[in-house]
């Protein structure tokens, strides 16, 4: 898992003015919990993180989130969660869950699909139903993304969560019978009207 660098100032009062005047300034409130973590509101730069976004598209990440209030210190955590604009669709607010490296968590994993399905050259549809996989692990076993080869695929294979392999020290979460995707068959124009005019 990627590590990445995001500066971070405690905010000392909470609320919706102390939020407003915080976006005004080019910085978005954030939380900092977890397991044996005291909640700390924190208030980080927009511009900043919007670069690690965008520059990390589709990763996960561990943050280390670097606090400067008197004697400056460290905080690694994750991104669990954020809330947008409903009209600009800007960040507006962000929860970062603090880990402990001997501590399990549960968190979402993006899925990678490597090749071409065989069905595809077939005539056959790709259908996408998961793109992320909930795991359990410790943060030193936190994978960027969960890599899956699809190119032996045919048109009515359906690939099921239990048919995914993980890497040793990760616990799926999710249900094993979860469908991850499908090949099938394109439907032919013209099906329907020709049911139609048999059936008259």
């Amino acid at each position: 898992m990627k590590q990445v660098t995001l500066s971070a100032i405690k905010r000392e009062k909470t609320g919706k003015e102390i939020s407003k005047k915080l976006r005004k300034q080019g910085l978005i409130p954030a939380i900092v919990y977890g397991p044996r973590f005291q909640p700390l509101p924190i208030a980080v730069k927009f511009n900043e993180l919007e670069s690690i976004l965008i520059k990390h598209k589709g990763e996960t990440l561990l943050f280390n989130l670097e606090l400067s209030d008197g004697e400056p210190s460290k905080i690694q955590a994750i991104l669990k969660d954020y809330q947008t604009h409903p009209i600009t669709d800007k960040i507006i607010h962000i929860d970062f869950l603090a880990i402990h490296e001997e501590e399990t968590i549960t968190l979402d994993i993006p899925l990678e699909f490597l090749g071409k399905p065989v069905g595809i050259s077939k005539g056959g549809v790709l259908e996408i139903l998961l793109h992320e996989l909930t795991i359990e692990c410790l943060p030193s076993n936190i994978p960027d993304k969960i890599y899956i080869d699809i190119s032996n695929l045919d048109v009515g294979d359906v690939l099921h969560v239990k048919d995914i392999k993980v890497p040793e020290g990760i616990k799926v979460i999710n249900d094993p019978e979860e469908t991850v995707l499908t090949i099938v068959a394109e439907a032919v124009e013209g099906t329907e009207e020709e049911t139609e005019e048999t059936s008259e």
